[in-house]
């Protein structure tokens, strides 16, 4: 007899993505003390993606989730990343602009 609920994940699955978050954050931890010149940040970061796609896909249920639901989720993450690149794009190019040159 499965125990799944109406979202589709299980116990099993619940206490495994547990384990992995523990495991993960343990390398976080393990990583930042580890002197990897510039593949700190990518390492770190990637670290962080895979956390958080575990949480939004096991514990949010998106991965059992209509396609409307996994569209709107995609969109505000590519929303986000858009956001970042054009407050990045105009904070790198400021020191360009005459009134800063002395």
């Amino acid at each position: 007899m499965s125990q799944e609920n109406s979202a589709g994940a299980t116990p099993k699955a619940y206490f495994a993505v547990f384990a992995a978050l523990m495991v993960l954050t343990g390398l976080t931890v393990w990583a930042s003390f580890l002197h990897l010149g510039v593949w700190n940040t990518p390492v770190a970061l990637a670290i962080a993606v895979t956390k958080g796609l575990l949480v939004a896909l096991i514990f949010m249920h998106l991965r059992h989730s209509p396609r409307l639901t996994l569209f709107v989720a995609v969109s505000a993450v590519l929303w986000l990343g858009f956001l970042i690149l054009i407050t990045t794009s105009d904070y790198l190019t400021r020191p360009w602009l005459p009134i800063y040159g002395s």
